[in-house]
């Protein structure tokens, strides 16, 4: 079933400011060895010819995981929406898978269902877990780039809140679901 999808772009937002890390760059942060992008794109990498990640520091560093770098228009740290407003301008392909850097357990599995549940629909789908939506795994139409500019300008700066101005598709996880693990504290990346 997922050799049916049609072809994706990934968007991988690392353009936070890093404060529960003490403003360390969390993307490129080490866990088991590796900087947590390193896991990241490893696990997206054979999904799609159009890796873009949003970084607003470290660009050089990033590269080497990337087929696109952006940037957020503003300073100052913006936001993932503005993250993902970027990312979805450069975006080669219709549907772009849209993933946290510090996400390192994310899987093949749960990105597939998430492209099948978009695709089937036409619409943009993301995780929920506990009842709440989780933006940080989702795959969107690059035509929601509109809603998304026009919740901006009206001054919206959730990501979350600007995508439910559209239709989304859920895709059930239980709350213990290891996979939608963000390492956002220093103690997470002990483990």
């Amino acid at each position: 079933m997922p050799d049916a999808l049609p072809p994706c772009s990934v968007l991988i937002l690392a353009g936070g400011r890093g404060q529960r890390m003490g403003g360390r760059d969390k993307g490129l942060l080490e866990w088991r060895g590796e900087p947590l992008i390193a896991h990241v794109h490893r696990t997206v990498r054979p999904l799609t010819d159009d890796l873009v990640i949003s970084c607003n520091r470290n660009q050089q560093m990033y590269a080497a995981y990337a087929d696109q770098l952006v940037g957020d228009a503003e300073v100052d740290f913006p936001g993932p929406l503005a993250g993902v407003i970027t990312g979805l301008k450069v975006a080669k392909h219709d549907w772009v898978v849209v993933l946290a850097c510090d996400a390192p357990l994310v899987d093949r599995d749960l990105l597939d269902a998430l492209r099948q549940v978009a695709v089937t629909s036409g619409n943009a789908a993301m995780v929920r877990q506990g009842g709440y939506w989780q933006p940080m795994f989702s795959v969107l139409p690059r035509t929601v780039l509109t809603v998304l500019e026009q919740a901006w300008a009206a001054g919206e700066r959730s990501l979350q809140k600007a995508l439910l101005r559209e239709a989304v598709r859920g895709v059930e996880c239980a709350e213990d679901d290891r996979r939608l693990s963000n390492f956002n504290s220093p103690d997470l990346l002990k483990s």
